[in-house]
């Protein structure tokens, strides 16, 4: 409990709290819409934004926000309207990103930034406003759920039904994808590039385990997604490693010790 007299890492408790929030709601409807590619897709895309910003000498979260954006965006306007398999539109938007920032970092003036946290997280750099904009887009994504929470559901398992139910498909998709490039850049700072399609997937299969209702899967991967960032924080800060490589290997560790559980349950009552 000493740590919590730390304002860095108090930050970073509060921040992951809010990060998992908006990754269970957000990541629940990847796994059932299975865009886990795409989202790997705009999380390394930005990364080209990254560059950008430490280039021009602007925030380089902010750059990122508009790169994600755009990246989603644009891979899905390849795929839907210019006859472009989705999958290699991804990987071209994947390999941009990554090219672009590299370059741009490269061609900095001065001396190199630090990536490192940006590609493997840092508790370090997590900053109020990380916080505020973090708990403002949990607050948002909140309140879109809690309203539009049938049309995504009918959107996210079955487009062409929601459609025969009078939802407006293409709406609902626009904004998930919107909320899906926003909730990516908001956990760089905790999670990192690598590493941040884990947190948007872990704890979803952790708690399809359990449920294949979209609700329960939605808090229950919420509060995988905290315990298992709050567990990584603390190993993270003892064993002086990045915290998103910490925070991921206890997510997987929860997944393991879940999945072993259940099978060693299934087995004793098929034995009873």
């Amino acid at each position: 409990m000493d740590l919590l007299q730390f304002t860095f890492f108090r930050n970073a408790l509060i921040g992951s709290i809010f990060t998992c929030i908006s990754c269970g709601m957000v990541g629940s409807y990847i796994v059932s819409r299975r865009l886990v590619f795409i989202s790997g897709g705009i999380t390394h895309a930005s990364f080209g934004g990254l560059g950008l910003g430490f280039y021009l000498g602007i925030s380089p979260i902010l750059s990122a926000l508009a790169f994600s954006i755009a990246s989603a965006f644009g891979v899905e306007w390849l795929s839907k309207r210019q006859d472009v398999r989705e999958d290699s539109a991804i990987a071209a938007f994947w390999a941009l990103g990554m090219a672009l920032g590299v370059i741009c970092i490269f061609l900095t003036p001065g001396y190199s930034p630090n990536i490192s946290a940006y590609l493997f997280g840092n508790i370090l750099t997590i900053t109020l406003s990380d916080i505020e904009f973090a708990g403002a887009l949990a607050a948002l994504l909140s309140i879109l759920f809690v309203i539009f929470f049938k049309p995504i559901l009918y959107t996210a398992f079955d487009s062409e039904f929601a459609k025969t139910q009078g939802v407006k498909v293409a709406l609902i998709e626009h904004l998930m994808m919107l909320a899906i490039a926003v909730t990516i850049v908001s956990s760089i700072r905790l999670i990192g590039i690598m590493l941040l399609m884990s947190l948007l997937t872990v704890p979803q299969m952790t708690a399809n385990l359990f449920t294949s209702r979209m609700q329960k899967i939605i808090l229950y991967s919420i509060g995988l997604g905290i315990a298992g960032c709050i567990s990584g924080l603390f190993l993270s800060y003892y064993l002086n490693v990045p915290s998103g490589a910490a925070i991921i290997f206890v997510q997987i560790l929860i997944f393991l010790l879940c999945k072993t559980a259940l099978f060693l349950y299934q087995k004793t009552i098929k034995h009873v």
